[in-house]
C-alpha cells in the first residue's frame, strides 16, 4: 500500500493524497513504485524522475464523481491516515503522458499564471486524454496518402494518345512516372481536376503510405527556391549562426519575405533530423502556410487548430512527439506540442492578439515560446510587420537580437497610405462619394478592391424612428446587432439571438430604421453601386465551416472576385497579389479609446491592412476615411510609418510608467450583483496596499461592464518589478482565496493582461 499525490483539474491549488494498491499497479502494467522518494517540503513542488508512474494519468474518486488526474508524486508521508484515505480506481496508462519537461512547464506556468496546478496540467494535454479513456496514449499509426502510376501499366503510345489534348495531365503522368509522390505535395502543383481525370483514366492510384518515426527525413527534398536579397540574405545567415538559446525578432514590413527567410532558415535544421515548431495567430493562415511548406520540402506537414476533431490532434501530438513529424503548425495551443528532437520555435505574426488566451488559464503563447525554447534550448524567432511594444521593446534593449527587413520582396513598393478627410461629404453605405470614385477607377484597370469594417452584420442597432427606441440585449445591456440574412438579432457578446421585430417594443410603431454600417449592409450597398462586378464578404459568418475560409482566399486569388469586404479576418498576413486599393471606414471609434492599448493596437490594425495592397508589380494605395485627419496618431502613421510611431510609443508609454517599461496583473470579478463584484476587488485593493512597492489602480468597472447578465469589473496592480509583483500577487492570492466573498464571485487573475474589455 502506497501514497501517491494526483494533481486533478479543478480550482483548487493543492495536490490530492491517495493510496495505491500493489494489484491496480501491477494490472495497469506498472512494474514498480518509487522506495525513495520523498515528500518535498519545500514551497515549490518537485517531481520524481526515476519513476514509471510520475506524470501517468490516473482515474480516481473525488466527492461523488470519477476525475481523471496525473501523478506527480509516489511514496509520499500523508498528513492523513492512509487507510482513510481513497484508493485510486485504475491506472490510465502504462508510459507517462506528461513527460519531466512538460511537468516543468507546467509548474512554471501554474507559479506564474497563479493558476491551479491540475487545471495548468490538463490544458497541456490534448483533449482526448483528459477524459477517462484507456489505452489511448499509444501512438498512432502515421500514414500519408501517395499518388503513383495504376499497377496496370499500360503503352506509351496508348498514353500519349489519352493525354494529347490536356498538357496539365501529361506533365502530372511524366512527374510520377520518376516515382510516387505525396498528394499533398501534388495538390501544390496540380489541380483536382487534374488529379481526378487521371484518376478516372486509370492511369494513376492512390495509395496509403504507413510512415516511421523520422523517415520524413528520407523523404525531404528541396524544391527550387528563390534567392534571397540582400537583407533577406544577411537575416538568414544571423539566425542559422544562432546556437543554443537565443531569441531574434524579425521586424519586417508586410510583404518583406518574412516566410521566404522562415523556408530557408529550417532547411538546414530539417537536414539534421530536427522538428520546427510554427504557431500562426489564426486558422485561415494555416492551409496556405502548410501548402508553402510542404511544396518546398516535400513532407507532410502537421497542422493543429480548432477545426480539427479531438481524435485528429491527438493523432498529430503523438506523431510530433514520435518523431513521425518533421514541421508543426498550428494556432494558439500549439506551444504545448512535445517534439521528440526539437530544433527551432517559430512565432509568425507574434504582435496577434489571438495568442494570448483570455477565458480561464490566460496564458499567452509568445511567453511560454521564450519558456520553452529556454528549456529545450533551442533558437526562436518571432515575426511581424507590426511587433507588440513589448517585443520591440526586449529588442531595443538588447534582451532580443534585431533583424530589420524595411524592403519588400522582389519588386513590390510600398503603398502609399492617404487620409480621406469625410467632413461634409455625401455618404452611401458608410463610403464617402470621393472613394467610390477612387474605387471605380481601380475596378475598370483589372484590379481588385479591399474594403474593410470592423462590424459583421448588417447594422449595430435597430432603433424606432418615432420614439427613438434601441433594442438591446438585456444580458449584456448592449445594442442588438441586425443581421438581416439570418432575419434576426444579435448580441455579439453573449450570442443570444431574438426573431427581428415588425414594431416597437416601447411604443408600437413599425417605423424601425438600423443605424450605423456591418458588413452584410456594406456588401449589399458595394453589389448595388459596382453591379458590374462581383463582390464577397469575408466575416466569421460567412467563413464557418470546414475550409470554408480557404475556399473564399482561393477563390479571390483566382480573380472571381472583384470587391473584398470584410473584418479582420481579411488582414492577418494573406497574400491579394491584384489587391491595389484598400478602404478602411470608421477609423474614428479606435481614436478615443480608454484603452491605453488602443492606439498601438489600430495602429498595427491600419499598417496590416495597407500591407493587404500592392504586393506584386502593381502599385497599392491605401485610405482612411476619418472625420479627424488631424489626429496625430493617423498623422505620424501616414507620414512616418509604424516603425516611428512604435518607438514614440514606447516613449510616451516609459513616461507614464506603463508597459512594458512596468508590469501589470489584472483582477476581474463577476457577479450577477453590481455591488458584491464591487466590493471583493475593494477588499483585494486593501490587500495589495501593503506592499509599498506596488501601485493599486481601482477598482473600476470594465470597458464591456455587463455581459451574460452578471457585472463586471476590474483591479489592476501595477509594479517597476515584475519579481517584486509575482511574490505580491502569490500572497495575496491565497489570502483572498480563504476570504468568505471570493466563494460568492468569480474572479480571475489576469497576469500581462492585453485587454479590459
Amino acid at each position: 500500500m502506497q501514497v501517491i499525490q494526483v494533481a486533478i483539474a479543478v480550482p483548487m491549488s493543492q495536490l490530492f493524497d491517495y493510496k495505491i494498491d500493489s494489484a491496480i499497479a501491477t494490472k495497469s502494467g506498472i512494474n514498480q513504485l518509487s522506495q525513495n522518494e520523498e515528500a518535498s517540503t519545500s514551497p515549490t513542488m518537485t517531481y520524481s524522475d526515476n519513476n514509471e508512474l510520475v506524470g501517468c494519468r490516473v482515474l480516481v474518486p473525488f466527492g461523488p464523481r470519477k476525475c481523471v488526474g496525473i501523478v506527480l508524486r509516489v511514496d509520499v508521508e500523508s498528513d492523513y491516515e492512509v487507510s482513510k484515505l481513497k484508493s485510486v480506481i485504475e491506472i490510465l496508462d502504462s508510459a507517462p503522458v506528461c513527460s519531466q519537461q512538460m511537468l516543468t512547464l507546467g509548474q512554471w506556468m501554474s507559479e506564474y499564471y497563479h493558476y491551479p496546478i491540475g487545471e495548468v496540467l490538463h490544458t497541456l494535454l490534448p483533449a482526448t486524454l483528459r477524459k477517462q479513456q484507456k489505452g489511448k496514449t499509444k501512438a498512432a499509426v502515421a500514414t500519408q496518402v501517395y499518388l503513383q502510376l495504376n499497377t496496370a501499366s499500360r503503352a506509351s503510345d496508348e498514353v500519349d494518345e489519352l493525354l494529347a489534348r490536356s498538357l496539365k495531365q501529361f506533365d502530372l503522368y511524366r512527374l510520377l512516372r520518376k516515382g510516387a509522390q505525396p498528394l499533398s505535395a501534388i495538390k501544390q502543383q496540380f489541380t483536382a481536376a487534374v488529379i481526378k481525370a487521371l484518376t478516372d483514366k486509370l492511369l494513376i492510384e492512390k495509395v496509403d503510405v504507413v510512415e516511421k518515426p523520422n523517415e520524413w527525413t528520407a523523404q525531404l527534398t528541396i524544391s527550387e527556391k528563390p534567392l534571397p536579397n540582400v537583407e533577406q540574405a544577411m537575416a538568414i545567415s544571423t539566425i542559422n549562426l544562432a546556437s543554443g538559446f537565443d531569441t531574434m525578432l524579425i521586424e519586417g514590413v508586410t510583404g518583406s519575405g518574412k516566410t521566404e527567410v522562415y523556408l530557408q532558415i529550417i532547411e538546414p535544421l530539417l537536414a539534421a533530423g530536427k522538428q520546427v515548431l510554427i504557431l500562426v495567430p489564426e486558422i485561415g493562415l494555416t492551409p496556405q502556410t502548410v501548402g508553402r511548406f510542404e511544396k518546398r520540402f516535400g513532407i507532410r506537414v502537421g497542422t493543429l487548430h480548432s477545426n480539427l476533431n479531438d481524435t485528429q490532434r491527438l493523432q498529430v501530438w503523438q506523431q510530433a512527439k514520435d518523431g513521425s513529424l518533421g514541421i508543426v503548425i498550428g494556432t494558439r495551443s500549439s506551444i504545448f506540442i512535445e517534439m521528440k528532437n526539437p530544433g527551432m520555435i517559430i512565432v509568425d505574426e507574434e504582435h496577434d492578439e489571438s495568442f494570448k488566451q483570455q477565458d480561464n488559464l490566460k496564458y499567452h503563447a509568445r511567453d511560454i515560446a521564450v519558456y520553452r525554447a529556454r528549456q529545450l534550448n533551442i533558437p526562436l524567432v518571432l515575426g511581424s510587420a507590426t511587433p507588440s511594444l513589448e517585443s520591440l521593446h526586449n529588442a531595443l534593449e538588447k534582451k532580443y537580437r534585431h533583424i530589420l527587413l524595411p524592403n519588400r520582396a522582389g519588386n513590390a513598393a510600398m503603398p502609399t497610405q492617404r487620409l480621406m478627410n469625410i467632413k461634409g461629404q455625401p455618404m452611401q453605405y458608410g463610403i464617402a462619394q470621393g472613394m467610390l470614385e477612387k474605387i471605380q477607377i481601380q475596378l475598370d484597370a483589372g484590379n481588385q478592391v479591399m474594403v474593410f469594417v470592423n462590424r459583421r452584420g448588417y447594422a449595430p442597432a435597430l432603433l424606432c424612428h418615432q420614439c427613438g427606441h434601441v433594442e438591446h440585449c438585456a444580458r449584456c445591456d448592449n445594442p442588438m446587432t441586425v443581421h438581416k440574412s439570418a432575419n434576426n438579432l444579435q448580441c455579439h457578446r453573449c450570442a443570444d439571438i431574438r426573431h427581428l421585430p415588425k414594431a416597437c417594443a416601447e411604443c408600437g410603431h413599425t417605423e424601425l430604421d438600423t443605424f450605423g454600417v456591418g458588413t452584410e449592409q456594406l456588401q449589399q450597398g458595394l453589389e448595388t453601386l459596382f453591379p458590374d462586378y462581383a463582390t464577397v464578404r469575408v466575416d466569421s459568418d460567412t467563413v464557418r465551416g470546414k475550409g470554408k475560409l480557404s475556399k473564399l482566399l482561393q477563390e479571390i486569388n483566382q480573380k472571381k472576385y472583384q470587391i473584398l469586404v470584410g473584418t479582420q479576418i481579411l488582414s492577418k498576413g494573406h497574400h491579394f497579389p491584384d489587391v491595389t486599393l484598400v478602404l478602411i471606414l470608421n477609423v474614428d471609434s479606435a481614436l478615443f479609446s480608454a484603452d491605453f492599448r488602443a492606439p498601438e493596437k489600430l495602429a498595427q490594425l491600419i499598417t496590416q491592412l495597407s500591407g493587404r495592397a500592392g504586393r506584386s508589380n502593381k502599385a497599392g494605395e491605401m485610405w482612411l476615411q476619418t472625420h479627424c485627419p488631424e489626429h496625430p496618431l493617423l498623422q505620424d502613421l501616414i507620414n512616418n510609418g509604424f516603425s516611428d510611431f512604435a518607438r514614440y510609443a514606447l516613449l510616451e508609454r516609459k513616461h507614464a510608467a506603463l508597459p512594458p517599461h512596468e508590469h501589470q496583473i489584472c483582477i476581474r470579478s463577476e457577479s450577477h450583483h453590481k455591488h458584491l463584484s464591487m466590493h471583493f476587488l475593494q477588499l483585494c485593493a486593501q490587500l495589495f496596499t501593503q506592499f509599498k512597492h506596488a501601485k493599486v489602480l481601482g477598482p473600476f468597472p470594465a470597458f464591456i461592464e455587463k455581459k451574460q447578465g452578471r457585472y463586471r469589473n476590474l483591479l489592476i496592480i501595477q509594479s517597476a518589478s515584475r519579481k517584486y509583483l509575482q511574490q505580491a500577487t502569490e500572497q495575496a492570492n491565497k489570502a483572498l482565496s480563504e476570504m468568505p466573498v471570493s466563494k460568492q464571485v468569480r474572479w480571475s487573475i489576469d497576469v500581462s493582461p492585453i485587454d479590459f474589455s
